[in-house]
């Protein structure tokens, strides 16, 4: 039942500063945490994704656990569509992770059930503490966590007491019989608010708020709880921007799931509202602990009913999003089996080869995703070449341990050669990708600034560009087959690509000298840009070198 308005109460009694600042700190806190979360976890959270998904329930439990840890189940997702982006996970089996992540979002709103908040500030003192005085990394990420948790509930805190008000405005009071009379408002208020703040449980916790209150029905607030699941949908949407066929699939499918389940607890909301008001009663819950219930078991209940329905799914997505995935070398991370080491090392030898040239494929993905970005400035192409550089480094660690228990075997002359090869061609596309993402950090320092590369240099970096994506598909195909004439055509174009760089920097010395730099920034980091393409190239070469090794390698280029 809402409060009776008082007829004293007016907007202007409200401090919005409250409000709006506490719901900051509630934004900040839950970024500032999960980044403390990552920074303790690394690569792990990716290790235990790729490693521990080869069946959807898998991925669901690992979905669920990532996302209760890190606090945010738009950063597990992105993730998962990553990984389908670089062609290392299964269509299925992300779709696993992605109903996972939509479990583990929901102790956001427990926690806030439990009213944590009235320890807000014993935490930000502690974590206050362990920061400042803190000489160790891990114990700072630790202080780090604990700041971020203190700072949203206090956040929250904060922006509750003032939500509290609103339930004795008229003016509010008339709007939440609206939302109660028509419950497709409040969707639509929970779908673009998460959308626009991309933070669930920020909308989740300003609805167990304004419960808390009285401001508004249980048949109001459900409509929030279930848009939330959709606006929280826009991340994967920006992962798969301009991603592959698979990752455009796997985020279709995640609004697919959400949506669905949406709409299906719309149709029953009377009768789930009474449901979650009859538990509530007989357990004696309090109003924000209601609300986390119901998102409980709101997404435990579309995830159980989805399951058996994830193979029709994927035939779903397939027709409504059609298409041919570009052939390529598909490599899952299961293939690299310890079994077949003491076996057979000679296959096993054979398997890390596929993987170390799917590798390869990965680095030319990510050196295109550049180039966009180079050319285009968005930052979805930034993005997408840095799950490409992601995936590159998570098989290099795979691979090369992989070749190192092939190396505990009696290898013979031949095999030890492959071990050897393999091994450096490995390292030599793993520096790609590095030489990449610092190509990318060169464009974000003159995009920031708002500078402009001129036409003449825009059209020597394009050219660098294609000569170094035509020798790394050149080096793979060597390493696949070991054609020689290959060698030959390699060589010449590494000596054009020296040449282009080499009049490049000429061209670009003489702008400078006409004062035709007007770009400080660009002008600055040009010549690094042109020089990082030349090492891509000296990389390239080297893939080719140690398996000729009648060729000198650039020792320089590692």
């Amino acid at each position: 039942m809402l409060p009776v308005a008082t007829a004293t109460m007016s907007w202007s009694s409200i401090h919005w500063d409250l409000i709006i600042g506490g719901f900051a700190l509630f934004l900040f806190g839950i970024q500032y945490m999960g980044d403390g979360l990552k920074s303790i976890a690394g690569d792990k959270l990716r290790d235990y994704i790729d490693k521990y998904t080869s069946k959807p329930w898998m991925g669901i439990i690992i979905g669920a656990g990532i996302t209760t840890f890190i606090q945010s189940s738009s950063a597990t997702t992105a993730i998962a569509i990553g990984f389908v982006r670089a062609g290392l996970m299964r269509l299925d089996q992300a779709i696993g992770v992605i109903m996972g992540a939509n479990i583990g979002t929901t102790i956001t709103a427990f926690l806030i059930g439990m009213k944590v908040e009235k320890f807000a500030l014993y935490f930000v003192f502690i974590g206050v503490l362990i920061v400042v005085f803190s000489k160790r990394k891990k114990v700072t990420y630790l202080g780090e966590i604990i700041l971020g948790f203190g700072i949203l509930f206090f956040g929250l805190k904060l922006m509750g007491e003032e939500l509290g008000v609103f339930g004795q405005l008229p003016q509010f009071n008339d709007f939440a019989e609206v939302m109660a009379k028509q419950p497709i408002l409040g969707l639509l208020a929970g779908t673009l608010m998460t959308g626009l703040v991309q933070s669930s449980s920020a909308v989740i916790g300003i609805t167990q708020k304004l419960y808390e209150s009285g401001a508004i029905t249980m048949v109001a607030a459900l409509p929030f709880v279930f848009g939330s699941n959709i606006g929280t949908t826009i991340t994967a949407i920006f992962a798969a921007l301009g991603g592959s066929l698979a990752s455009k699939r796997a985020a279709g499918v995640h609004v697919m799931f959400n949506v669905l389940g949406t709409l299906i607890f719309m149709i029953f909301l009377y009768p789930f509202a009474k449901l979650i008001t009859s538990i509530s009663a007989s357990m004696n819950l309090a109003p924000m602990m209601q609300i986390a219930l119901a998102h409980i078991i709101f997404n435990g209940i579309t995830t159980i009913a989805a399951y058996p329905m994830i193979p029709f799914m994927v035939k779903t997505i397939k027709r409504i999003i059609p298409g041919k995935e570009t052939e390529r070398i598909e490599v899952k991370l299961d293939d690299l089996d310890p079994r077949l080491v003491n076996s057979l090392p000679a296959g096993a030898l054979g398997i890390s080869k596929q993987a170390t040239i799917k590798m390869g494929e990965l680095a030319i993905d990510a050196i295109k995703e550049s180039q966009e970005y180079f050319n285009t400035r968005s930052g979805k192409h930034n993005e997408a070449a840095r799950q490409f550089e992601d995936a590159i480094n998570s098989l290099d660690l795979k691979i090369t341990k992989y070749l190192m228990e092939i190396a505990h075997n009696s290898l013979g002359e031949h095999d030890m050669d492959q071990f050897i090869d393999n091994l450096q061609v490995i390292k030599n596309i793993e520096r790609i990708g590095d030489i990449t993402m610092n190509l990318n950090e060169f464009y974000e320092l003159a995009y920031e600034e708002k500078d402009k590369f001129s036409k003449g240099a825009s059209e020597d970096i394009n050219e660098m560009y294609e000569t170094v994506l035509e020798m790394v598909n050149l080096s793979l195909q060597f390493f696949d087959t070991r054609e020689e004439n290959i060698v030959a055509v390699l060589n010449d174009k590494e000596n054009y690509l020296d040449l282009i760089e080499e009049k490049s920097r000429q061209r670009h010395f003489k702008r400078m000298a006409k004062d035709e730099c007007t770009a400080a920034i660009a002008a600055s980091v040009y010549i690094d840009i042109l020089s990082n393409l030349e090492r891509l190239g000296d990389h390239t070469v080297n893939i080719i070198k140690v398996i000729d090794k009648d060729i000198p390698m650039h020792t320089n280029a590692i």
